[in-house]
C-alpha cells in the first residue's frame, strides 16, 4: 500500500519533466508489481509446489535489492523536492518522499528477517 503511495502521488504529477522523479517512478512501479507478484506466489502456497526453487534466497535478494533501490530512490526523491521547481506539485512531491522513506524501512525490516530465515534455513 505504502509503495502504491509513492508512485500514485508521483504519477499525478508532471514528473516527466525531471529525469531523477522518472528514476523514482521506476524502482516504486518496478517493485511494487513485484511485490504482488510474490504475494500471489505465497498466498496461493505456489511455492510448495516448486520446492526446486530455494525461496528463502529468493526472498532474500528480492528486499535485499528492494531496499538498497528504494533508499537511493527515496533519496533521490527527498533531495529532488524544491518548492522552485513547481509549486503546484510540490505537496505530492513531499509526500511521495515521506512515503519512499517508509517503504524503505519497511524493506529494511523484511530484509532483516529475511536474512534470519535464510541463515537458520542454511544452517540446518
Amino acid at each position: 500500500v505504502l509503495g502504491l503511495l509513492v508512485w500514485t502521488l508521483i504519477a499525478g504529477t508532471e514528473y516527466f519533466l525531471y529525469p531523477a522523479f522518472g528514476w523514482v517512478m521506476f524502482v516504486a512501479v518496478f517493485y511494487w508489481v513485484l511485490t504482488v507478484f510474490f504475494l500471489i506466489i505465497y498466498m496461493t502456497m505456489t511455492y510448495t509446489r516448486i520446492p526446486q526453487v530455494p525461496w528463502t534466497t529468493v526472498g532474500l535478494c528480492f528486499n535485499g535489492s528492494a531496499f538498497i533501490l528504494y533508499l537511493i530512490a527515496a533519496i533521490v526523491d527527498a533531495s529532488s523536492v524544491t518548492k522552485e521547481l513547481d509549486s503546484h506539485n510540490y505537496n505530492s512531491w513531499a509526500a511521495s518522499s515521506f512515503f519512499a522513506f517508509l517503504v524503505t524501512s519497511c524493506y529494511a525490516g523484511n530484509t532483516y528477517f529475511s536474512f534470519i530465515s535464510w541463515r537458520s534455513r542454511t544452517l540446518q
